[in-house]
């Protein structure tokens, strides 16, 4: 620990936007954070270097960055956008002496353990037991998965591309949505619900199923409808959201008996935690089967850290350069 650097750069990448943000290693304090528009940059190393010019970091030699696609070697090709890059080559193009870079998920399972009271909310019952593995999940542009174990003092984060399996129907109307996908896309993954995109994929699908013609409404549109009960329609879009969402949340907590607790991140839930306490998330959860009482046990969280994809960069770097 004695040779730990004590600043080093941390980044969360997703489809849309790009965090940046300085890091004290001791205290995992976050400054100097700025976020930037990734259609604004032609690459990721352009706007790291943007990044570190305009905030006078051009000396820091220690990175870690959070990525919203699959992280299985050198090059990196993202989902929801073009950038794509060797790692290798960049960290030689940049002169820096550690560039780590792990999938966003990776990056929030890894914030986990420093979280507080305050930066997550409970959604029914269940209890943590310590040491049990972790479930992270999370809509925004797409849906984020990852586990987290806990290893003697070591914590080893386990990504996924769970947010791809099938879409799994439970009522009729769920059915007509998965129709009205299947159409435009053929396989119908979570995420093809659990996302934006989903969100309005859910609104504009519902609207069909009753017979109702709507204008073009974007996922913040929808939300915010929903909030101040304006639309009927857009509340009961966020339900099915919920729903959705707790149904997966509970299938994913089964593969790998996440008793540490399942963690809902990502954009789109924590703006709409005021309307989840009703909907039907926790009982879909619960909801399995003979396994139902398994699932009960295990709590529930919403994450409402401001940048956990940050935090959790800063925790994977720290532990990275601990051990090495």
């Amino acid at each position: 620990m004695a040779n730990l650097p004590t600043y080093a750069i941390v980044a969360d990448i997703g489809g849309t936007n790009a965090r940046f943000s300085r890091v004290d290693l001791t205290t995992l304090a976050l400054d100097k954070v700025a976020v930037y528009a990734c259609a604004d940059f032609a690459s990721l190393a352009a706007a790291l270097i943007h990044y570190q010019t305009e905030q006078q970091l051009m000396l820091m030699k220690h990175v870690a960055i959070a990525i919203a696609c699959p992280v299985n070697g050198d090059q990196i090709s993202m989902t929801n956008f073009h950038w794509q890059f060797s790692v290798n080559a960049m960290q030689r193009q940049l002169g820096l002496e550690a560039l780590l870079v792990i999938n966003d998920f990776t990056a929030v399972a890894m914030c986990l353990p420093a979280l507080n009271a305050e930066q997550k909310v409970q959604v029914g019952a269940g209890e943590i037991q310590q040491g049990k593995p972790m479930l992270v999940l999370g809509a925004g542009t797409g849906l984020g998965v990852a586990y987290l174990l806990k290893i003697d003092d070591t914590f080893i984060p386990l990504p996924s591309e769970g947010g791809h399996t099938e879409f799994a129907v439970q009522t009729e109307q769920e059915w007509f949505i998965k129709q009205q996908l299947a159409k435009e896309y053929g396989h119908v993954s979570a995420e093809r619900i659990l996302s934006g995109p989903g969100l309005e994929a859910i609104f504009n699908a519902l609207a069909r199923y009753r017979g109702q013609d709507v204008a073009p409404t974007s996922a913040a549109q929808i939300a915010a409808q929903a909030l101040t009960g304006k639309s009927e329609l857009a509340k009961d879009s966020v339900n099915q959201f919920f729903a959705s969402l707790g149904s997966v949340a509970g299938d994913l907590a089964l593969t790998l008996s996440t008793f540490g607790g399942v963690y809902i991140a990502g954009g789109i839930t924590p703006k709409l935690l005021p309307l989840m306490a009703d909907s039907e998330f926790r009982s879909r959860f619960e909801t399995k089967g003979r396994l139902s009482a398994f699932n009960r046990q295990i709590a529930t969280y919403v994450v409402t850290a401001a940048q956990p994809g940050l935090v959790g960069a800063a925790v994977y770097l720290k532990q990275f350069l601990a051990s090495n």
